[in-house]
């Protein structure tokens, strides 16, 4: 059955998203914009928390919202390819290579190799996803946050300094943090595409994922934060805290540690309204928080309460719908 939103008939989206939520996410958008007739979304994917581990180069949150949409990811895990095995990981680990407490999955390796292949031979990190989008039907337009590479850097309270795969997968978080930040972010551009589907959007979606180290690297990427001020598109932004609490991961660590309560009238505070040089029109809140609406809208984003449980693809797509209707 196809549905409508009050104003646009089949809307043109771009959602900024990475990490397990943000997969969840953009497949309940994926499923909305089908009911609706709409274009396929486009989904600007984090790349600050990639990195080069065996020779390899790694893109978590590009690798977790592709194997998502291509229905192989490990829904168990939360992470790699389903039904993988770990005979490569083991010889590796048999050679002292890699990190002993950082899996790669025989298949997830395929996926690495051949990326690492393609960007040897000089193809960009936008071409390489596109060329990986020929494998599956997505179902979404993906870019990469930038062209450039970004990895993140957690600085610790004790003068150390981690990667934040090393600091997120092997301590749990925690080490505590006082920084995060993403070396080499000042030079680098949004990648090609990424400006002109923000411009030509009619909604931005901001998913529920970390703000910190999966939404935060993508607003610094030199020119994103612009891009949002001059659309025309209205900016609406899904809660990942629920009942004070967050959904899943450590995001609430990367919270305290940069200041920012772990809340969602906090971290839509921390977004801020775009009238007051943030990113936000509207804000998506659990129905635990709606006590928070009245905070949120003090700060001159329109607040929207809706369930905000993802428990399976049906839930994603509605909220989703609502977000696309705030």
């Amino acid at each position: 059955m196809t549905v409508s939103l009050p104003g646009v008939a089949a809307p043109r989206v771009v959602v900024l998203a990475g990490g397990v939520g943000g997969s969840k996410f953009i497949l309940g958008v994926r499923a909305a914009l089908r009911r609706l007739d709409a274009p396929e979304a486009t989904v600007v994917v984090n790349t600050g928390d990639d990195l080069w581990l065996s020779g390899v180069r790694l893109q978590p949150d590009v690798d977790s919202i592709t194997y998502a949409l291509a229905g192989v990811n490990d829904t168990e895990r939360g992470w790699g390819r389903a039904g993988d095995t770990e005979r490569v990981n083991e010889e590796l680990q048999a050679w002292g290579s890699g990190w002993p407490w950082f899996t790669l999955g025989d298949l997830d390796l395929g996926t690495h190799l051949a990326r690492t292949g393609w960007l040897r031979e000089g193809l960009t990190p936008t071409q390489v996803l596109a060329r990986m989008a020929e494998r599956w039907p997505l179902g979404i337009r993906m870019l990469p946050m930038t062209d450039s590479e970004v990895d993140t850097h957690v600085l610790l309270d004790d003068g150390g300094r981690l990667h934040f795969q090393e600091w997120w997968t092997r301590h749990r978080a925690q080490l505590a943090p006082c920084a995060f930040e993403n070396p080499g972010i000042a030079d680098a551009l949004p990648a090609p595409g990424v400006t002109d589907a923000i411009a030509q959007a009619d909604v931005v979606l901001l998913a529920p994922s970390n703000p910190v180290v999966s939404i935060g690297p993508i607003l610094a990427v030199p020119g994103m934060r612009e891009a949002l001020h001059a659309t025309s598109a209205r900016v609406v932004g899904v809660s990942p805290i629920i009942g004070g609490r967050v959904v899943r991961g450590m995001a609430d660590v990367c919270l305290t540690a940069i200041g920012v309560e772990t809340s969602a009238a906090a971290v839509a505070r921390h977004y801020g309204a775009r009238s007051a040089d943030g990113v936000l029109d509207a804000w998506l809140l659990a129905e635990e928080d709606a006590a928070a609406a009245e905070e949120v809208e003090a700060s001159g984003v329109r607040a929207v309460v809706a369930p905000l449980w993802m428990r399976d693809e049906q839930t994603s797509a509605a909220i989703a719908e609502a977000a696309l209707r705030a």
